[in-house]
């Protein structure tokens, strides 16, 4: 009897766990459908350019998304007009921050490797030694 219940239990706690994520852009994945970088780990982020061009930007704005978003709720490129945008030179680019939207998941996770994933982002993207990181939370 208590073979039975030991293998009972194995079974549930196997049926309770959540199946491997699927990533965009494998076999059984979702599509890729916006531009990404490769970070030097080999994982892909995905981004979104909002406002001027940015060898025109006078100002270059990083937007960090919060829990419960992804890039394309980059409130403050939404919030402008897109004349305001243009008379002040505003290039926003905004990520999926990994494990959101098209970005490939991190399971080492950590605070700094989110600022590190940024600094890749800026160099890839040639943002130069200059440029802002905002963040939002909802």
């Amino acid at each position: 009897m208590a073979v039975l219940f030991i293998g009972f239990l194995a079974w549930v706690y196997q049926a309770a766990q959540p199946p491997p994520p699927k990533i965009c852009g494998s076999p059984d994945g979702p599509p890729i459908t916006a531009p990404r970088i490769k970070l030097r780990d080999g994982r892909h982020l995905a981004y979104k350019e909002h406002g001027v061009p940015k060898d025109e930007a006078k100002y270059k704005i990083i937007f960090v998304h919060g829990f419960s978003s992804c890039r394309h709720d980059a409130v403050v490129a939404d919030t402008l007009s897109p004349d305001t945008v243009k008379e002040l030179g505003v290039y926003i680019v905004s990520f999926d921050r990994p494990g959101y939207g098209e970005s490939d998941p991190d399971p080492n996770r950590t605070l700094k490797s989110i600022a590190l994933d940024i600094e890749e982002l800026a160099d890839q993207l040639g943002l130069g030694s200059k440029f802002y990181v905002i963040g939002w939370q909802v």
